[in-house]
């Protein structure tokens, strides 16, 4: 790795991020997620999102979540909906509640099966079989930023590169107005797969996602699921500082920085973070990026 060398403030002010939650499973968990959020909200992100756990697991908590985040804070929600273990007329309702809710954003995604990443998908019987069919079915309910996933190093039950291109279009064609990546650690793979969309005629915001996962045994086991490619200098960083939590969080928020600052000077200004409800990494990766808070009105 090249040495660090922090963006401009300039630079800095002209990246927009957004930040993924995912819903509390206990007492304990909401309050850190509510910690979060109050932390993160002064760095005025785009929006946030509020993932579903596989198999639709987490569905209503993720629809509290996300109602609390529009009556309490003033964020703009963008909330995860997936095609699995719901009819269609179940996930229709979903979206005209989120409406009447205020949301007016959704990540339409086709979902992990219930058994998780790498399970067998089958589409669930009278609901939608796959995320084009999602974002047509969000659409149609109403005028819906929709944003979808998508997958530079190619999605694991794609047969080749084209066929995942060919799913990213379809989709457009269904509505989506933005693609979020799976996350990736070189700058060139996210190159590599922009010009390949651009090439395919797609011209939507093709935003990176960049993971904050300190634990590099979760995350290596995260990226086997996912197709992501771990290279050498990443375990060597990572090597000797298992039981070090501190160095670990400094090492997470430097790769996240690094990687966003050389997409930054290949034009690229938007950047999703995958949080893990980790608002300090958050934090300290967005500063060394030169995204702060708004300072604080002095008083009269």
């Amino acid at each position: 790795m090249n040495a660090f060398t922090p963006p401009s403030k300039s630079q800095g002010s002209d990246i927009a991020v957004s930040f993924e939650f995912f819903p509390p499973k206990s007492e304990e968990m909401e309050d850190k997620l509510w910690e979060s959020i109050a932390k993160l909200e002064p760095l005025n992100p785009h929006f946030v999102s509020v993932t579903y756990g596989a198999g639709g697991s987490t569905r209503d908590r993720t629809h509290r979540t996300v109602r609390r985040i529009v009556e309490e804070t003033g964020l703009a929600p963008a909330a995860h909906l997936t095609c699995v273990e719901a009819t269609r007329a179940e996930v229709d309702e979903v979206i005209r509640e989120y409406w009447d809710a205020g949301v007016r954003h959704i990540v339409a995604l086709r979902g992990d099966p219930p058994s998780g990443i790498g399970g067998a998908y089958l589409p669930h019987a009278g609901g939608y079989a796959n995320a084009a069919e999602l974002t047509a079915g969000i659409k149609a309910i109403g005028d819906f930023e929709v944003s979808v996933g998508c997958y530079p190093e190619v999605h694991p039950e794609s047969a080749s590169a084209e066929a995942d291109l060919d799913w990213l279009k379809a989709k457009i064609d269904a509505g989506a107005t933005r693609a979020i990546t799976q996350f990736f650690f070189e700058p060139d793979t996210y190159l590599r797969y922009l010009d390949r969309v651009r090439a395919a005629g797609i011209d939507i915001p093709i935003v990176p996602g960049v993971m904050l996962q300190p634990n590099f045994k979760g995350l290596k086991r995260m990226a086997g699921l996912c197709g992501t490619s771990v290279p050498g200098w990443l375990n060597d960083l990572y090597d000797g500082i298992e039981d070090d939590v501190r160095t670990r969080e400094l090492v997470t928020a430097h790769v996240a920085a690094e990687l966003v600052c050389k997409l930054r000077d290949q034009g690229v200004d938007q950047f999703h973070f995958y949080t893990l409800n980790r608002a300090g990494l958050a934090q300290s990766a967005c500063a060394l990026l030169g995204v702060k808070p708004d300072p604080v009105p002095a008083a009269a």
